[in-house]
């Protein structure tokens, strides 16, 4: 069964239309309230948001899904999404849901589903739920006197808030680091500057007055500049970007110089492996991570092992293989020792864990690696997507053959919008651009003559 609504982060699209629909939504909570039935107690499911206009929306689509389910609905309001993995243990939910099309602008929407476990769904349980939503679910769902009941969940801000303060050791402060938080005018807007002056930073807050217009707004992890420039401003010692639902970070160094994910990773791995914390002997991220750190890792007689693009993915390959540290470039950051999925709260708290203990300049302290030269680009299209043209595929097939054993390529339809992804690394920057130059003309020229 081919896949029609979700994609490689649940289910994403813009607000208002297909799947992105009061009625789908309300379909799927019916569908994964059926399906995540367990027994004869009261079930529960636990939903946040995140700030964008549609999720008024799409909450009350999908409270009217789960309680026609039977399910009792504890809506949690706008919070991180790795906020609402981690309540689904706590609160002890049958399953966990965040509405939030992550770092898309404000009038794409998604939403996002947890077990019991505060893992994201599988693509068999996602399947499973696809196939329900096809179907009528009348004669499965609740009687008149086993309806749902929905109430608002007060206090969840300070049950986040202490649980990632948890995640540092308890005689830590940070008292002197002077520190910018973009909160992109999303998810976090409340949690993570409450956070960090909590652990004892001086923080300047940008981008956190959300209108559900705004999120992701030319700020964020997606748009760092405003940040870089703020932070020359009050000369802080650090920025952190994050993005319209906090699962992924971006830390900025006291130059305004952006640190990646992969710089991140390779951050915690080595420091988690000096202390002997680090498990499963390497790093989990995906193919676009850079070539640079997997040299670092190597080093170090750390491997890196690489999956499909998608946190999930990258998590179900930590889980799989005993692995506690893993992510993606773009600033997805899983640390399994504390979270089931990317954290970005938490990604940041563990780098100035490491810039307190080093007592150095963040751009001494996370610049770990020199990354390969890398070039990504996106090709946007409609309809069917062209790399089954023989043009393209012998373009690709060239364009292999020139980077041989020094580079890599990598060309990948996004699961989250309609756009080609070309990506090429190798020591030679010029060969690079060449290659990928090559690639999306090709595209280019098969999808205008389509």
């Amino acid at each position: 069964m081919s896949r029609r609504y979700f994609g490689t982060d649940g289910i994403r699209g813009r607000a208002n239309s297909f799947p992105m629909t009061a009625d789908i939504a309300m379909k799927v909570g019916m569908a994964a309230g059926i399906s995540f039935q367990r027994g004869n107690h009261r079930h529960r499911v636990v939903v946040g948001k995140d700030t964008r206009l549609s999720g008024y929306m799409i909450e009350n689509a999908l409270v009217a899904g789960f309680t026609a389910a039977g399910m009792d609905v504890f809506l949690l309001g706008p919070i991180p999404t790795p906020a609402v993995a981690m309540l689904t243990r706590s609160l002890r939910a049958d399953i966990g849901v965040m509405i939030s099309a992550s770092h898309n602008p404000f009038h794409d929407n998604g939403i996002k589903l947890f077990g019991p476990d505060g893992y994201k769904l599988s693509d068999e349980f996602e399947m499973r739920i696809e196939k329900l939503v096809e179907e009528n679910l009348e004669s499965r769902l609740a009687r008149a006197d086993g309806l749902g009941r929905a109430k608002r969940v007060d206090g969840v801000h300070d049950r986040y808030i202490e649980f990632a303060k948890r995640t540092l050791p308890r005689s830590l402060s940070l008292s002197g680091l002077r520190i910018v938080v973009d909160c992109a005018n999303g998810a976090a807007y409340k949690v993570a500057p409450a956070a960090l002056w909590e652990l004892g930073a001086e923080v300047i807050t940008i981008n956190d007055a959300p209108d559900g217009l705004n999120i992701n707004l030319d700020c964020g992890s997606t748009h760092p500049i405003g940040l870089s420039k703020k932070i020359h401003e009050v000369r802080a010692d650090i920025g952190i970007a994050l993005d319209g639902d906090a699962d992924r970070v971006l830390i900025l160094d006291e130059t305004g110089s952006v640190v990646d994910g992969d710089q991140i990773m390779a951050l915690v791995a080595e420091s988690w492996h000096k202390t002997g914390r680090l498990s499963g002997g390497g790093v989990v991220a995906t193919v676009m991570s850079n070539l640079g750190l997997e040299r670092f890792l190597g080093d170090m007689d750390l491997s890196l092992e690489r999956t499909k693009v998608g946190d999930r993915y990258v998590v179900e390959h930590m889980r799989a293989h005993g692995q506690n540290v893993g992510g993606e470039q773009s600033g997805h950051i899983v640390l399994t020792d504390f979270s089931t999925t990317g954290d970005g709260l938490v990604s940041a708290l563990q780098v100035l864990a490491c810039v307190k203990k080093a007592d150095k300049p963040v751009s001494e302290v996370c610049r770990k690696f020199e990354p390969v030269p890398q070039l990504l680009r996106n090709v946007r299209f409609s309809g069917k997507e062209p790399l089954e043209k023989p043009a393209v595929k012998a373009a690709i097939e060239d364009s292999r053959d020139k980077l041989g054993q020094t580079g890599r390529l990598v060309i990948r339809v996004s699961g989250t919008e309609p756009l080609i992804r070309v990506m090429a690394e190798g020591d030679d920057q010029r060969l690079v651009e060449t290659v990928v130059n090559d690639i999306v003309g090709v595209i280019s020229a098969e999808k205008s003559a389509a």
